[in-house]
């Protein structure tokens, strides 16, 4: 294996240290104006070795709102959190995008303003409990958004990517991804829309495009990341053909110059993988960053088979805060702790130990 894992990477205008990426990792742990706080401060600080970090996903507004506790990006309070944590990462050399996330179906009335109930492209009800702060609660039926308001969801990602940049991240990372309001939009197991943002793939394309170009009139391109997972099934989520479907949408987007295209790749519940991803890696002309399950080995040879230009790493850098390192060096890797992945305190979050690092000795 070579060491390309470890070289430094050019991501549009922006220089990468190498090719790590920290993937978006919801770990329900904002204060209670969902802002950043001096934790998470530490949290994202601890990790700033790795080439890139991608936030948890961040609400683009009270209205898309899913889950206890997960730091927005629409009020000034977050910006405020979130500056915070972008001067850590930035004291260290870090980079930091922010994810850009609306859950749709996937909230459930006591966590949205009003107790509203959740909208969606179609009316069909997801499978399974929403996670609400006083427990888990079943899923409601949503509410098929009328055309008229998908403008005003459109508008919220615009605002919120404002509020990115006045925070002072180098970029976003749009979440079309895991069942939420982009993804229910581009599958047809949930959209069975019969208007313009229904029906065919360039319809059910529409709502992403809107967002892109909405996000792209406040970014550069290319520091526009977008997240997709084609087959992954969490969250109640299916699509009939998601190879050629994928492959249509990601065509698309070689028009837009985007600053990389992060693909999950397989499901993540059922952990199979019947899609042909180096089939949609070729398809898309950009930055490519593959995720889902990778260890060092899997890593490095995707590189050097040019399956990904960038890894992105979840479990194994929320348990490791200097994974980078121990990669490097062939270290051991802390044992994650399941119990305390999402909510709490610094247990679990910040507690995991650094590797004892050797300096050199002096020539």
């Amino acid at each position: 294996m070579s060491d390309k894992l470890f070289t430094s990477f050019k991501l549009g205008d922006l220089e990468l240290s190498n090719r790590l990426v920290m993937a978006p990792m919801t770990r329900n742990r904002a204060n209670a104006e969902s802002a950043p706080h001096d934790l998470n401060v530490t949290y994202y600080q601890q990790r700033a070795t790795a080439g890139l970090i991608i936030t948890e996903g961040a609400p683009v507004s009270a209205d898309g709102v899913g889950y206890p506790a997960t730091p927005g990006i629409y009020s000034d309070a977050q910006v405020a959190g979130w500056r915070k944590v972008i001067n850590a990462v930035h004291a260290k050399g870090g980079r930091i995008f922010v994810q850009l996330w609306y859950c749709g179906r996937i909230s459930h009335p006591d966590m949205l303003p009003d107790n509203h109930t959740p909208v969606a492209p179609s009316a069909i009800q997801p499978e399974g409990d929403a996670i609400t702060y006083e427990g888990f609660k079943p899923f409601v039926m949503p509410r098929a958004l009328e055309a008229n308001e998908i403008s005003e969801i459109v508008a919220q990602f615009k605002h919120a990517a404002n509020m990115a940049k006045q925070a002072g991240f180098d970029g976003v990372e749009i979440h079309g991804a895991n069942g939420y309001i982009i993804d229910q939009f581009l599958r047809d197991g949930t959209n069975q829309r019969t208007d313009k943002y229904g029906g065919s793939l360039e319809n059910r394309m529409r709502f992403l495009n809107e967002i892109l170009d909405a996000v792209c009139d406040v970014w550069p391109s290319q520091r526009v990341g977008l997240r997709l997972t084609p087959e992954n099934s969490f969250n109640s989520m299916s699509d009939s053909d998601p190879q050629n479907h994928f492959a249509y949408f990601i065509a698309q987007l070689n028009n837009r110059d985007l600053a990389y295209l992060h693909m999950l790749e397989g499901d993540m519940i059922n952990k199979t993988r019947h899609v042909d991803y180096r089939a949609l890696r070729d398809e898309f002309e950009g930055t490519y960053i593959a995720n889902n399950a990778y260890d060092k080995a899997r890593a490095e040879q995707a590189i050097d088979n040019g399956d990904a230009d960038l890894i992105a790493f979840g479990v194994p850098f929320l348990a490791n805060p200097d994974l980078v390192y121990r990669y490097q060096h062939d270290l051991p890797l802390n044992e994650p702790d399941m119990d305390t992945f999402y909510g709490g305190d610094e247990h679990g979050y910040t507690d995991y130990p650094f590797a004892e690092q050797k300096v050199a000795e002096p020539a």
